[in-house]
């Protein structure tokens, strides 16, 4: 049962193999801590003290964290959910179970002047990797997309004539995110420079076809998602001071920079391609964050209730 379970979220819901195979995971550590082996499990034996002393286990003995406990939790929800539409089960057991309580670390994001930095370009540079990791970090910045997505875009995603990018995010589903006139003129540059790489690659007799994957390395193969996380972490760290230099950490940046110029809620879920607004809500928090902190210390009348306070 679990294993059609995992067919159909692979094939039917199209979510990702890491996520398939981390749902796997987890009904497979539930089913152990049942005593049975998974394909042997009966679903209908189980019951909500069963998970909810699997959950207790997991944080009490394992010492996993709600974050982590929650996860796995909505993995037995979802499989119940699928039992329940293929009328193999009468009921949810996890529908009356809480999730234990997750506070949202607020997401981090680089300063202007350090995005400044880090974007700087220069238009008569001719070095194939400088100009192309230059883009990969002003895409990210201009777009909001995930590394995953950057490193799937395909050339024929990249439209400069109407200045706009198509993504395909989680499970497939594709956005059209516009992008300004200074990242069109580093775009056809980049190409520029790959077909040069291209036409150098064959007078040396090598192999040269050039992938319809966007971004390539110097040999001119796809760059994978590992690949742009070094480039990302390389390029960033030289210029900020936040301990995490991530594709993510950029993702945000966008985000609340979009935020703080006025954009609306719902435009950045579009952009950023969330499922829902709740997940795009938490840029609120940082942004009203930075507002309390500017009052703290602007205003006279804040600055002495602090004062007080720490007195």
């Amino acid at each position: 049962m679990i294993q059609r379970f995992l067919d159909y979220i692979a094939v039917e819901k199209h979510y990702s193999p890491r996520t398939v195979q981390s749902y796997g995971d987890d009904l497979n550590e539930f089913c152990r801590f049942l005593g049975v082996e998974p394909n042997k499990l009966d679903p209908k034996r189980v019951d909500e003290g069963d998970v909810k002393q699997w959950m207790v286990h997991l944080m009490d003995v394992n010492k996993q964290s709600p974050r982590s406990v929650k996860q796995k939790l909505s993995a037995i929800h979802s499989f119940y959910r699928f039992l329940l539409r293929i009328d193999a089960v009468d009921k949810d057991v996890t529908c009356l179970v809480q999730a234990p309580k997750v506070d949202k670390p607020l997401p981090l994001f680089f300063k202007p002047g350090e995005m400044q930095q880090a974007t700087a370009w220069d238009e008569r540079a001719d070095d194939f990797v400088s100009i192309r990791d230059c883009l990969i970090i002003e895409m990210l910045y201009q777009t909001g997309m995930r590394r995953s997505e950057l490193a799937s875009i395909r050339d024929v995603d990249v439209d400069t004539t109407a200045a706009q990018v198509r993504i395909f995010g989680k499970r497939s589903k594709e956005r059209i995110v516009p992008i300004g006139d200074k990242l069109v003129a580093q775009i056809r540059q980049y190409r520029d420079a790959r077909q040069i790489a291209a036409e150098q690659a064959m007078a040396k007799n090598k192999a040269a076809d050039i992938s319809d994957t966007f971004f390539v390395t110097t040999k001119l193969r796809p760059m994978n998602p590992r690949e742009i996380y070094t480039v990302v972490c390389s390029r960033m760290g030289e210029v900020s001071t936040l301990k995490k230099h991530s594709p993510h950490v950029l993702r945000h940046t966008f985000a609340t920079a979009m935020l703080n110029q006025g954009a609306d809620i719902r435009t950045i879920k579009e952009l950023l391609g969330h499922a829902s607004i709740s997940t795009t809500q938490i840029y609120t928090h940082t942004t009203f964050e930075q507002v309390k902190r500017a009052y703290s210390t602007a205003h006279p009348r804040a600055s002495k209730a602090s004062t007080k306070s720490n007195q």
